[in-house]
Order: structure tokens, then sequence, then C-alpha cells
């Protein structure tokens, strides 16, 4: 067998300055080597059998993803929960009065933000399937206990915890994402499990019209509170929620933990020769598997990475407006002039919506070559649209004018996901080197939090029921989050360009020993900034 070579002179990009700093190993040590090198040597310099790469890629699909798709339904319940409850009497049993359920809802991710870099940290150190599927059992475990909180306080701590494990979900899945699949599979696998956020939606919508009661003795200040409901004995509607999630949640916590391999190189549904295409058909990316070594020279490449910060402010602008679309929509169904229940069902169609929309997106983001940023910007400009609308229509003296252009509007905000999903797949593409990766991913999500904690506050409950400021703050997060789209398609391919340039090549195809140098690389943890066979996908 022809072993692939084991030393690569890593020459610096000249796009950052960051990668003068870079480790220069020639012969490369251990520390360089990815965790699944060893399977990569193995296989000789002959292509993949073609048949032989779909049928594992099949394996893959049907063991991996099933298993994000289930954990990315469970930790969208668990965290929209209250949105779900805050009709049915949680905000009057927890005494939760003024701005309290908006701080509620920021609160949960401050502990999100606080939790990114140890989680990050964490993800790149231990085994990636056992730390996700531990911190699962155990945000079902803090939803369970949700209906014990009483107060202001005891909700504030049980949000705190949750976000912070919770914080795990999203990296750890941008990671295993590139682990499992190449480059041109990953949008549509992306959207696949991100649109389970829709579901989610779905579901809890239909499961807070089934646990309504009749008669309900909570007042609220938006509407009376009188249901036509299914659950009349017991305990208080809202906390059958919190129950049935969590329950959910923390047995298939379990399975995930049992089930889910830590990288492909010791994936029991995989015999030994599958494990070894595994390997191969990744190592294409350009990026390698897995290297549990943390790297402080790829700390600074991501901190001078142009893309890290254009990404960490579209995280920002992104999210500001998700506080309509997920913890304050029954607030504002009601607000627009239906009662509690129509606030569930009505929900249903902008779920139809996200998921539609990110099906779609991911197939001809995978279908086609370079769409990426194309239906990030598509996405991206139909909320913008709609946001203005919402800012424009005249609401009346009491909020409930022209109800449903402005609901039709609001589920068309759903569009919204189409942009951020995407925008994850410019780490699991478009960034080389393991610490690189989970760092860059680590900002997008403090990005994401701090987005999050400011969304809710944009609610302010003296603009009830016409919430002014919450839909300006929609209008202006969708239009910086699309200007930075066209920022950073036009970064990324301004240095593909020049990297052709350098290399002396037509177009944007590598030559056959440059693409194994570029692959090589990769695999020896270099960075996408030192690789200069590493090309961004648009």
């Amino acid at each position: 067998m022809d072993e692939k070579k084991v030393t690569v002179e890593t020459v610096p990009d000249s796009t950052n300055s960051a990668s003068a700093r870079a480790e220069q190993v020639s012969p490369a040590s251990s520390r360089d080597f990815d965790d699944a090198y060893e399977l990569y040597r193995r296989q000789d310099g002959a292509d993949l059998d073609p048949d032989e790469a779909r049928q594992v890629l099949r394996r893959i699909d049907w063991h991996i993803l099933p298993l994000l798709m289930g954990t990315y339904f469970l930790q969208y319940l668990d965290k929209s929960s209250f949105n779900f409850a805050s009709v049915f009497g949680l905000r009057e049993d927890t005494n939760l009065h003024g701005q309290d359920y908006s701080w509620s809802l920021s609160i949960f991710y401050f502990g999100y933000l606080v939790a990114q870099w140890p989680a990050g940290y964490l993800l790149q150190r231990l085994p990636v399937g056992k730390f996700i599927g531990s911190t699962a059992i155990v945000w079902g475990v803090l939803t369970i206990t949700t209906p014990a909180c009483k107060n202001f306080a005891g909700v504030a701590v049980n949000r705190f915890l949750l976000g912070c494990f919770e914080a795990v979900v999203n990296p750890g899945f941008v990671l295993v994402l590139s682990m499992w699949w190449r480059q041109d599979e990953q949008p549509m696998r992306l959207t696949t499990y991100y649109c389970m956020n829709g579901f989610a939606g779905i579901v809890g919508g239909l499961l807070g019209y089934a646990v309504s009661q009749t008669p309900f003795d909570h007042t609220c200040s938006l509407t009376p509170r009188v249901l036509t409901g299914h659950i009349t004995s017991g305990l208080p509607p809202w906390m059958y929620i919190f129950l049935i999630f969590g329950s959910i949640s923390l047995t298939w916590g379990t399975i995930f933990l049992i089930f889910m391999p830590d990288i492909p190189s010791t994936a029991r549904f995989l015999n030994e020769r599958q494990r070894i295409v595994a390997v191969e058909r990744v190592a294409t990316n350009r990026q390698g598997v897995k290297n549990h070594h943390f790297k402080v020279y790829q700390m600074w490449q991501c901190l001078g990475d142009p893309k890290t910060w254009i990404l960490f402010v579209m995280s920002i602008a992104a999210q500001i407006p998700n506080a309509a679309q997920s913890s304050f929509t029954s607030i504002i169904l009601q607000t627009f002039g239906f009662d509690v229940l129509q606030t569930q069902y009505l929900q249903i169609p902008g779920n139809v919506v996200q998921i539609c929309s990110l099906l779609v997106s991911g197939w001809i983001s995978s279908r086609f070559p370079n769409m990426r940023c194309v239906m990030m910007l598509a996405g991206n400009l139909i909320c913008v649209a709609c946001a203005a609308v919402l800012v424009a229509l005249p609401v009346g003296p009491d909020g409930t004018d022209n109800q449903w252009g402005r609901l039709v509007a609001l589920w068309l905000c759903s569009f919204q996901s189409v942009g951020f999903s995407l925008s994850l797949t410019m780490v699991s593409s478009n960034v080389a080197g393991y610490t690189k990766k989970q760092l860059t991913g680590a900002f997008i999500f403090v990005g994401y939090c701090v987005g999050n904690i400011i969304g809710p506050q944009t609610f302010i409950d003296s603009e009830a029921p016409f919430y002014t400021s919450a839909y300006i703050a929609m209008l202006t997060g969708y239009s910086i989050k699309t200007i930075m789209v066209v920022v950073l398609y036009f970064y990324m391919w301004t240095v593909n360009k020049k990297r052709d340039r350098e290399a002396a090549i037509s177009g944007s195809r590598l030559s056959e020993e440059q693409e194994k140098e570029a692959i090589e690389r990769g695999m020896q943890d270099v960075t996408e900034l030192d690789n200069k066979g590493f090309r961004y996908v648009l």
C-alpha cells in the first residue's frame, strides 16, 4: 500500500499577518496530525470507488443525521417552552411583572454566552458524542424542574443553567458536520437538522393547545383568559409543557450518549474499510477531521481573520429579530387580536415557511456550487421587506388593525433561518485548523447570545400592544445582516481570485498534485490561511 507522505512545509498565506506566527513544523510533529490520520494513511493513492463512497454516505446519513435532528428538535422545544407556556399562566404563577419575562428570556443567553468558550475548548479536548449527550441529559433535568420555580429568582437560575448546557449543541454540531460530510454535502444536512426548529414550533404549538384547560382563573393584561381545553385536572397547564418536554429530552440524551460516535475512526456502525472511506471522503475538505490539541497561533489567526468579525456582526444582527420569531410569538399574536388558543396554532404556518425555506435553500446550496451567499441574500431580503411591512402598516388605536397582513409578514420573517443556518456552513466548510474552527464557531455563538440578549429587551412592556421599538429593531437587524452577507462574499471571492493568480492557474481548479498537497496539509491541521491550496466555498 502506497502510504501518503507525512512531511509538509507550511507556507504562511500572505492574506493574514497572523499566519507569520504559525508553528513551523517540517517534518510534522504528532500534535499536528489529525486524530484520524492513521486511517487516512491506510488509504492508497487510488481514488475512492464512487459506489463504495455513496454506500458509506448513506450509512452516515441514516445513523448520524437522525441523532442530530432529534437533539436539535428537543433543544429548541426546551428553550422555547417559555413561549408556549407564557399565555397559559406561567407569568402569573411565577410572579413575573414588567420586564421580568423579557429578562427571563435574556438570562438564558447570558448562560449560553458564559459557556461558549469552555464549551468550545471541551468540544476539542473531550469525545464529542459523549460530551454532547451528557449535556442533553442535564438540560432535560433542568427543563423538568422548571415548574418548581415560584419567582423571578428561581426562573432566572433555571434559565441561566439551561443556557449553559444547551450552549454545547450548536457549536458542537458545526464541528460534527465537518467530521462526517464533504463541503458540498454540508448545506443540505445542516438545513435538514436546523429545520427541526420549525417542526418543534409546530409540535410545541399543538401541545400548548392540547394542555389548555377551562375554566382558567388567571388574568392577563392583554386579553381575557377563557380557554376551551383538554387537560381539566391536576397541575396548571403550563407545567405540563415543561414536564413533557423535559422527560423526552432526558430519554433522548441517553440514546444520543449511547449511539453517537465521537469521530469516524471509532464509529461502531461502520466496518474497518468503511471507516477508512469515511475519513478519506472528508479529507478532501482540506480541513482534517479532528485535532484535540489547542494551538495558540490558530487563536491569533482567528482573531485576525476578517471572516471571524464579519460572521460575528452578522450573527448579532440575525438574532436581534429572533425574539419575535420565538419567545414573543404568542404574545405578539395576542396583540394582533387573536385569542389564546389561536396564538398556538397560528404559529404553525410560520414554522412551515421555515421548514420549506431551509430545505429548498439547503438543496440548492448542495446541488449547485457557490450558491450559499446567494441563498443567504435572498432569505435576508425577504425578511427586510416583511419587517418593513410590520413597521409601516397602520395598527389602529388598539393594535389590531391589518392583523392578517401583519400576520403574513410575521410568517414570512421565518426566512431568517436561511441566512443564519447557511452562515454556520461558512465555519464548517471555510475554516480549517481545528482550534481555529472551534474558536470561530464560538465567536458566532457569542454574537448569537448578544443578539438574543438584546432582542427581548426591544419588547418594552410599556409599548404593548404596539411594540414599535421591537419592529424597528427587526428591520435594522435584517438590514445589517444583509449588508454583511455581501461583504463576506466579496472578501472570500477576492481571496480565491488572489490565490488562483498566485498559483498561476486558470479558473478555480487545482492541479492533481496541488490538490493532494492541500489535502495533506488539512490532515496536518493547517489553517485555511496557511494552506494556499484551500479555496472558499461561496
